[in-house]
């Protein structure tokens, strides 16, 4: 008995180390009543302002999402245009709740740091755009050429890896910017420009140059974009994976912005558990049982959000390809909702 009443003792003068609030991040969005969302702000079809200044994206998307998801009002968020290098220190001081600024999921950038990221959102890869005139087919043309690319992204060391493993030499001008990058490179200061196939194209498109410009075929490396939070917080962590899944699954169901008050009366109980009809994930989640159903209604499931963003209905035309659903020969896969 003494020897229990001294480890006891021991027990009650050791600190005792509790967690971070469990939903630290969650009650914060709650009490300011808006979501802070770290974006690029600069990137064509993912994150910048229109002429009338209104935000739009696919990261922009995400973020309204959460927003109608957490607070019931897609409209609550603030944008925090980030640089590259910047976004993740960001992220990790709490100026931001969430990092959707079209980054590339990675080991280091996921373990044994102060981020986790929550969903891949995007499958995109690196390529390289060059002047036509160069009349080069091939990546490895670029040899002993000089690349134009932005610090502190994933695209400096595939560079180098792709091109010391053939043997050549490459020489880079490195920027904080993409605007930056791309003036340097529309001003003939490099040979080459290099970013995810999807944001040079949208550069490109943007610039009205496109009959100049030709994007080299060779993709050089795997980048699965998505959302990045904090360590340490689970439940949001949660909160922005299954938001992000819900609109996959809505898609999947056949659930649109304008059917989905009709589909509050359908019988197949996944589509009851996802809209909230059935009770239970809200609850989980920390969220009201409609946060599925308001993230339709207010923001469209994700093949929506893609068409209008980058799809069909945008200016750059892309294709789902690999962003299809699993269903249509794509990766995007939704976990079940139960």
């Amino acid at each position: 008995m003494r020897l229990i009443a001294i480890v006891l003792a021991a027990c009650v003068l050791l600190p005792v180390t509790q967690p971070a609030s469990a939903q630290a991040t969650l009650d914060a969005v709650r009490k300011r009543g808006s979501l802070s969302c770290g974006v690029n702000g600069a990137a064509p079809g993912f994150s910048m302002q229109n002429a009338a200044k209104q935000w739009e994206g696919l990261d922009v998307d995400l973020c309204r999402a959460i927003a109608a998801a957490t607070l019931g009002d897609a409209t609550k968020v603030t944008y925090t245009p980030l640089t590259a290098e910047r976004r993740f220190a960001a992220l990790e001081t709490g100026s931001i709740d969430v990092l959707a600024r079209n980054t590339t999921v990675s080991l280091q950038r996921s373990a044994g740091v102060h981020a986790r990221f929550a969903a891949i959102n995007y499958y995109d890869g690196q390529a390289f755009v060059v002047p036509k005139q160069l009349k080069l087919t091939r990546v490895s043309g670029l040899a002993d050429k000089t690349v134009c690319v932005t610090k502190g992204t994933t695209h400096e060391f595939n560079m180098a890896a792709w091109f010391t493993l053939r043997g050549f030499t490459i020489y880079t001008l490195n920027f904080d910017t993409q605007e930056q990058m791309y003036a340097a490179f529309f001003a003939g200061r490099c040979q080459a420009v290099t970013q995810d196939s999807t944001a040079l194209a949208a550069a490109i498109v943007q610039s009205g140059k496109v009959d100049d410009y030709m994007m080299l075929p060779d993709i050089i490396s795997k980048e699965p974009l998505g959302p990045y939070v904090r360590n340490g917080d689970s439940p949001w962590l949660d909160v922005v994976r299954w938001t992000h899944y819900a609109m996959l699954e809505a898609e999947e169901r056949e659930i649109t912005r304008n059917n989905v008050d009709g589909k509050l009366e359908a019988k197949d109980v996944n589509v009851q558990l996802l809209l909230g009809v059935r009770p239970g994930n809200g609850k989980i989640l920390g969220l009201d049982e409609k946060w599925a159903y308001n993230i339709v209604k207010q923001v469209g499931n994700y093949g929506e959000i893609f068409e209008r963003n980058v799809g069909g209905g945008s200016a750059l035309k892309f294709g789902r390809g690999v962003n299809a659903l699993w269903t249509r020969g794509g990766a995007m896969y939704a976990p079940p909702l139960r």
